[in-house]
């Protein structure tokens, strides 16, 4: 006499509880992938993408949305834990305040083709100190042509440099263990005081040389540990992202980052689509006020442009 009454609710078929799973392993990677083992390099390549990877659960709500799935909804789970985690980031959270010391720092790149136009560009920025990663001896005399005038005090070894608006004294080799010059120490004497700058170019980003990059990130935390001037800034190409677990040797003696005051993830290579951040302004006793990326020219790198305060 009375029909079946059939409910309008989608059973839960085996694609849900996959994308039940899918959700909740995205999840746990966005929370803890710090923790992944790092053999190879892996955990320090899964660390420096891992904010790309916040469109996987975006990307799978199409094929949800039209497959009418019930655990659809549990996207939303990763995709909050990533607003989260890395969202934060994404808006400037500079410090108030004038600056007192403005500092760029550009990978020059060994094989740039019109080097002289990348120069003119970090000079036209106005900062009172350039740091140079990468700077070959066919580079040295374009340099000082065109960074001399502003720039009348300078420091370099190996393929690193400093050129300062300012007197430098106490230019010393940063010994990073790797068997030749990548780093130097400076005190700059600015009119409002003085500052230990350090710029530095580590082992490039390959999983046969992860382990050299973190043994010389130590030694280099080292160095600034044992620094006896309070205020220190760091300059270089570090070849570490801002997500990768390796830099927190680094920034638990230089806790200020530049990047936390630039707006977006202030991703600086490859230069042509940046996907991530190698380089990095660094400071301590000093916070950053503004910081922005700037697209130069030649390089295979950005550079970073930062303005400090006291």
């Amino acid at each position: 006499m009375f029909g079946r009454v059939r409910s309008g609710k989608r059973p839960w078929r085996a694609r849900d509880t996959l994308l039940g799973l899918f959700a909740g392993a995205v999840t746990v990677l966005f929370l803890g992938h710090g923790l992944v083992p790092n053999p190879l390099g892996i955990g320090t390549l899964l660390d420096s993408v891992i904010p790309w990877l916040g469109v996987l659960p975006v990307l799978a709500l199409v094929p949800a949305l039209l497959g009418r799935c019930r655990a659809t909804g549990l996207l939303l789970v990763p995709v909050l834990v990533w607003a989260l985690v890395f969202g934060r980031s994404l808006p400037a959270d500079g410090a108030s305040g004038e600056g007192h010391l403005e500092v760029v720092t550009q990978n020059l790149y060994a094989d740039n083709r019109e080097p002289e136009v990348t120069l003119r560009q970090l000079a036209r920025t106005g900062s009172d100190l350039v740091g140079l990663q990468e700077v070959t001896n066919g580079d040295r005399e374009e340099v000082a042509e065109i960074l001399g005038s502003e720039y009348p005090h300078h420091a370099s070894v190996g393929t690193v440099g400093l050129w300062s608006r300012y007197p430098l004294s106490e230019v010393r080799t940063v010994d990073l263990g790797l068997g030749w010059a990548r780093a130097l120490r400076a005190t700059v004497r600015a009119p409002e005081g003085v500052t230990a700058v350090y710029t530095v170019h580590l082992p490039s980003l390959r999983p046969d040389l992860v382990e050299r990059r973190n043994r010389a990130l130590e030694r280099l935390a080292e160095a600034v540990r044992g620094e006896g001037i309070r205020r220190v800034v760091l300059l270089g190409d570090l070849n570490t992202a801002g997500t990768d677990r390796a830099l927190d040797t680094l920034t638990g003696v230089l806790p200020a980052r530049a990047s936390a005051a630039t707006s977006g993830f202030g991703f600086t290579w490859p230069a042509g689509f940046p996907v991530v951040r190698l380089d990095h302004v660094l400071a301590r006793a000093m916070r950053p006020v503004t910081s922005e990326v700037l697209d130069t020219s030649g390089s295979d790198h950005r550079a970073v442009r930062t303005t400090l305060t006291y």
